[in-house]
């Protein structure tokens, strides 16, 4: 058995170590995306499903009219300024800092006092007409990330991904006091849970640098691992000098001691960190996708926010006087400006785990639902779901297939022409309404819009970066590393541990 350990303890290792070394550097950089935000990569320098096309890869999350003729788009392409029949377009991000990241749009609103602001992934921006420019406003919260803006009347509310404030002249907020859903059982997903883990966001920035240091821990035993194994084969040369081959033994002495010590010593946090990132991504994510656990205690999950990190769209229905809530836990409502515990509802449309992109009120109960499972149009009041791409009432899924849909939809507008223009993912945009083409895709805008550095390390360290050469069997290469990870860290604890134990 030990010889069996040994043996492939060294070759899985030796296959899979370019994987590791990438999953390393990925995964490093996804844990400070705001330190990384000024990188960026040429698409042209990626696959061509990473290049866009047609206004796809979720360039566009929708549209502001300012007038008739008057119209910003904006999305992961940051802002542009075009005209009702977007024939033309204008560079709209003086202000935002260097790196496409910084100009990546969440959310954009037009106040009753006719100010244009725009939530990013970095903050609030207020665009000041006489300077021309984006200026960013001060918000009382940590959380850089604003997900939502809403207008009532002379009020705004400001939502990030934890918190809801509303304000009336942006230099006052005040912090809106939701309550917990009827039922609240204080307890949060396993999925959230195994990802704060995996990132080390469970302990906050200390919780990071652990992790990145578990990365490096990784990346060192990969390396002495290969040089050990180049070592063995360099010994064996029968030309060696004798002098050569004493300090390749020496080095092979120093590697073996330190790969094993630093291996043995951190066993159980690259087990930790190995085992809640294969339940990341399919197929072990559909395994825990439903599944909800008890908070940690002492940790960043345990606070009393029964919103923490799940906060995605608001609305307000003025003909019901009721909110509307969009969260990774479902939509809720309130009906009596937040008095009491949030209300769910019985019936309401596939979303995506991966979250709500369209959130858009019709009419009086009736609201235009969109994600990367589909879009559909939705009577909260009846519990009617429509299916607006297939044109029939929507069937509710019973399976716990694949996370996404047929149609991922990342975004939508009316403003062109008032035909109705759905962004799906890969297809990109597509006239709902009519056979209107919707116009191609500037060069311009295409040039200035590459892929972040942070964005290019997701794509890596979820596998799907391999997805044009290999297709759909991209989805295993997680779970598969994954797995021979942990044969190999406990592979290697145990052959390390039998021979300590003959040595003492």
């Amino acid at each position: 058995m030990l010889k069996f350990l040994r043996k492939y303890h060294k070759w899985l290792s030796i296959i899979i170590s370019f994987f590791v070394i990438l999953f390393v550097i990925s995964g490093i950089v996804l844990n400070h995306r705001q330190t990384f935000s000024f990188w960026d990569i040429n698409r042209n320098l990626l696959p061509k499903d990473y290049r866009y096309k047609n206004w796809n890869n979720a360039s566009v999350k929708s549209t502001l009219k300012l007038s008739n003729d008057s119209i910003l788009i904006y999305g992961n392409i940051g802002i542009w300024l075009t005209d009702s029949t977007f024939s033309k377009f204008i560079d709209f991000n003086k202000g935002f800092r260097n790196g496409i990241d910084n100009r990546k749009i969440c959310t954009m609103t037009l106040t009753s006092k006719n100010r244009v602001l725009a939530g990013t992934f970095f903050g609030l921006f207020e665009f000041i007409r006489y300077k021309q420019k984006w200026t960013k406003i001060d918000l009382p919260t940590k959380e850089s990330r604003v997900v939502d803006l809403l207008n009532i009347q002379d009020t705004t509310y400001v939502m990030t991904r934890s918190f809801l404030f509303r304000t009336t002249d942006f230099v006052k907020f005040e912090k809106v006091n939701i309550p917990p859903p009827v039922n609240y059982d204080n307890k949060i997903g396993l999925f959230k849970t195994f990802w704060v883990i995996h990132s080390g966001e469970i302990y906050g920035l200390p919780g990071k640098l652990i992790v990145d240091a578990a990365g490096l821990i990784f990346a060192f035993l990969t390396i002495t691992g290969i040089i050990l194994f180049i070592n063995k084969y360099l010994i064996k040369k029968k030309d060696l000098v004798e002098e050569k081959k004493k300090k390749i033994v020496k080095s092979s002495k120093w590697h073996l001691k330190w790969h094993n010590k630093i291996g043995w010593i951190t066993v159980a946090l690259l087990i930790i960190n190995t085992f809640t990132g294969m339940f990341l991504r399919p197929p072990f994510l559909i395994t825990i996708a439903n599944s909800r656990v008890n908070k940690i205690p002492f940790t960043e999950l345990a606070t009393s926010n029964p919103y923490f990190d799940a906060l995605r769209q608001i609305s307000y229905d003025e003909g019901n006087n009721v909110f509307l809530l969009a969260t990774n836990d479902g939509i809720f409502y309130s009906d009596d400006n937040f008095q009491t515990p949030l209300k769910t509802f019985a019936n309401q449309p596939p979303i995506s785990v991966m979250g709500i992109n369209v959130f858009k009120r019709i009419t009086t109960n009736l609201y235009l639902v969109g994600s990367f499972e589909g879009l559909y149009l939705w009577n909260y009041t009846t519990g009617e779901v429509y299916d607006y791409i297939r044109n029939e009432v929507a069937v509710k899924k019973t399976d716990n297939g694949r996370p996404i849909g047929e149609f991922m939809i990342g975004g939508f507008t009316d403003d062109f022409l008032n035909q109705e223009i759905a962004f799906e993912y890969n297809q990109g945009a597509g006239n709902l309404t009519s056979d209107i083409p919707f116009p191609e895709m500037p060069k311009e805008i295409i040039e200035k819009s590459p892929m972040s550095m942070w964005n290019f390390a997701l794509e890596v360290h979820t596998g799907r970066i391999f997805e044009p050469l290999i297709g759909d069997f991209y989805i295993l290469v997680v779970p598969i590393v994954g797995i021979f990870v942990l044969f190999i860290l406990i592979s290697g604890f145990v052959v390390w541990f039998v021979q300590f134990r003959r040595k003492h």
